[in-house]
């Protein structure tokens, strides 16, 4: 990935411009240009190659949106680094649609699904997000093996699916310690959670950096340095003020998905293990959102879109360092991202509504089950060749063992599944002739 070109200073364009730059801002089309760049909080690195209306210089244009910009940020000290950032309209659109209009709409939606279809949904979403974070990071397995191997609780047989398996585990972990405050230790658990049996040297799983040989680079391009984290000797006073700001919420306000970007912006710059950094910053934006009342997110795969457009990840951190620490860029790439994983989520529960209003017309016509037993029944017919285990309806379901054995021994009973031995195991398997044309 290429290193966005570092922004010209405005105090060095003013000094050396050739007119009146002032001037033009008394063209409109010139005004109008300047104000969708602001919408659209346009980099330096692209504003250059952008066609500007009179063949005005960017140098000039980048004067008054840096003008705008600095007017309308607010600061954000931590350990002496001078951040900032601005809610554009664009972002302020985004957090109302989570705070209210998104929230009511799919609470409706989600409560029209049965218990155990919300469960199941959750499952699947945590293990999405599991997935596709460590597939950020590098792990070479397919979505579809990597489901399969959680839902069947398979013991992982290589580096990429341990990275998945301890994903799962530690997302898991994190929707149960919502409640919880952010400690260094709860840090330092998660990441060695995040990076059990992955890490050449298991010595650094669970362990603060002790050196400072770690750089954030292209893994291509030795020499190409993206990122220097801070000297490994202020980590622990950096995680201490890191865990002091994710649990105050007494000074002044920062709306809570935007700390909730901060904590992982942080993490990030900080960079206090020698692996599974984004890992943890991910998981602490999903703790600290979550603990703030925001349930939608446990719905939600957010890596997932971030996985999507990956390059656009980094970028936001490059222009957040090269444009004098705004972090407008990363908050604006991370809101974007999340609506759009809340878009996959409508869709998502549509799609589950309308499995629901089938498996309740298959109780019509199947006397004796209930509904979690029609939606299982629903899955066999959807994959009749394939064979279930008593573990992957446990899993898919979040149901107890004795209550998956019970669902599927009662299926059996009925003759719409049949019982076989695979390979000294038990699965379950759809007899097609009982309700398959």
């Amino acid at each position: 990935m290429k290193i966005p070109e570092k922004p010209p200073k405005v105090r060095d364009i003013l000094k050396n411009y050739e007119t009146n730059i002032f001037k033009i801002v008394r063209d409109s089309s010139v005004r109008e240009f300047i104000n969708k760049c602001n919408a659209d909080y346009v980099p330096w690195d692209k504003l250059r190659y952008k066609n500007i209306p009179h063949d005005v210089k960017p140098e000039y244009i980048w004067v008054f949106l840096k003008f705008f910009r600095d007017g309308q940020s607010k600061p954000f000290h931590f350990n002496g680094w001078n951040f900032r950032f601005m809610l554009t309209d664009e972002s302020q659109r985004r957090l109302h649609l989570l705070d209210k209009g998104a929230a009511g709409n799919l609470e409706t939606g989600l409560e029209s699904m049965n218990t155990s279809g919300r469960e199941r949904y959750i499952i699947s979403s945590l293990m999405e997000e599991a997935i596709a974070s460590s597939q950020l990071e590098g792990a070479a397995t397919t979505r579809k093996i990597a489901k399969e191997l959680l839902r069947k609780k398979k013991k992982p047989r290589n580096y990429s699916e341990q990275m998945i398996v301890n994903g799962f585990k530690t997302i898991q972990k994190t929707v149960k310690m919502k409640d919880k405050k952010m400690t260094p230790q709860l840090i330092i658990e998660l990441q060695k959670e995040i990076t059990k049996d992955t890490l050449k040297d298991k010595n650094y799983s669970g362990k603060l950096r002790d050196n400072d040989e770690i750089v954030v680079g292209d893994p291509l391009e030795a020499e190409k340095i993206y990122h220097q984290p801070p000297a490994y000797q202020d980590i622990p006073k950096l995680i201490e003020e890191f865990c002091e700001f994710a649990n105050d919420d007494n000074h002044a306000f920062i709306h809570p998905i935007i700390k909730g970007i901060l904590l992982h912006f942080l993490i990030g710059y900080i960079h206090p293990f020698n692996d599974g950094n984004g890992r943890t910053a991910r998981t602490i934006f999903y703790w600290y959102v979550l603990s703030r009342g925001y349930w939608l997110f446990e719905f939600m795969a957010v890596s997932r879109i971030i996985l999507r457009s990956k390059k656009k990840y980094g970028l936001a951190y490059l222009y957040t360092e090269t444009d004098d620490n705004d972090l407008t860029y990363f908050i604006n790439y991370n809101l974007g991202a999340i609506e759009e994983s809340l878009h996959d989520m409508e869709e998502h529960i549509a799609k589950k509504q309308k499995e629901q209003a089938e498996a309740m017309n298959l109780i019509k016509d199947i006397k004796n089950i209930n509904l979690r037993q029609a939606e299982i029944l629903k899955e066999f017919i959807k994959e009749p060749e394939k064979g279930f285990t008593i573990g992957e309806i446990v899993v898919s379901y979040n149901v107890a063992y004795d209550t998956a054995r019970n669902d599927l021994l009662h299926l059996e009973r009925l003759r719409y599944i049949e019982k076989l031995m695979d390979q000294k195991k038990f699965v379950f398997r759809l007899i097609r002739k009982n309700l398959v044309p």
